[in-house]
């Protein structure tokens, strides 16, 4: 079993829901970044995925679009973000994901990126640009890592291509709940529960649920058989961030009802 596939387990066993909070490296800002992600470790985060900043988000909302357009004129490189993940090695019980476009992962070479990734202890990587069929060759590389290609699907993600991806994948499926920019809504889509049952048929991984969630209430309103495994929120947290709230406090309402 994959070490993020464990933590997720390791949640649904203890009878919760896995937390996943989302931030974009070096936001709020370069200096209070860490702080951030170490707060959001002790405050019971099971996965955490860092944002890797590019110039063209075409899958971010506004919010995580102007956070990542803060850190890279803060000087924020993927490079800088894998040497001081390296200097904290060891310091965060969550598992740690980089989730970022393809352009800068392909500049900065697979094989690099892979051998400095798993030194620095990232144990998982999303490329939300990255086609199952264009793939393969940045999965085989990871792998040899012990790093996992995390899975992403959504709505229009029929069944039988989601089976073609849970046969290679490994650690969780990310499954969106909506076509379109990632950013917190009111109310998740009606098509929702029929993606999460379509996911839970294909996977035998776990799912997480993200883009659009702000409250674990939204995760209530879903019928208890499709509910996700993991709740992945990035917008919301964002904001609560760049408002001057504390981690601790944004974490405290998910993990006094997950």
């Amino acid at each position: 079993m994959h070490i993020l596939e464990k933590k997720i387990r390791d949640a649904e066993e203890a009878g919760r829901i896995a937390l996943i909070p989302f931030v974009t490296a070096g936001f709020p800002d370069r200096e209070r970044f860490w702080s951030v992600i170490g707060e959001l470790d002790e405050a019971g985060a099971d996965i955490i995925e860092i944002g890797v900043p590019f110039s063209d988000p075409v899958a971010d909302g506004p919010v995580v679009e102007a956070a990542s357009l803060r850190a890279l004129k803060s000087g924020v490189t993927l490079r800088g973000i894998l040497v001081e993940l390296q200097e904290r090695k060891g310091k965060f019980k969550a598992g740690l994901v980089l989730m970022g476009y393809l352009n800068p992962f392909l500049q900065y070479g697979f094989e690099r990126l892979a051998e400095d990734a798993a030194r620095a202890g990232v144990q998982g990587v999303i490329v939300p640009d990255l086609p199952l069929e264009e793939a393969g060759e940045m999965r085989r590389i990871l792998r040899e890592h012990g790093i996992a290609l995390i899975a992403l699907v959504g709505p229009n993600t029929s069944e039988e291509r989601m089976r073609r991806y849970a046969e290679i994948s490994e650690g969780y499926v990310y499954v969106v709940s909506v076509m379109g920019t990632t950013g917190e809504r009111g109310q998740l889509p009606q098509e929702v529960p029929l993606v999460l049952e379509r996911a839970r048929r294909a996977f035998t991984l776990p799912v997480a649920l993200g883009f659009g969630l702000k409250s674990p209430e939204q995760l209530d309103a879903l019928p208890l058989e499709t509910r996700p495994s993991a709740a992945v929120f990035g917008s919301s947290l964002l904001k609560h961030l760049d408002a001057g709230g504390a981690p601790r406090a944004f974490m405290e309402k998910w993990t006094k009802r997950s």
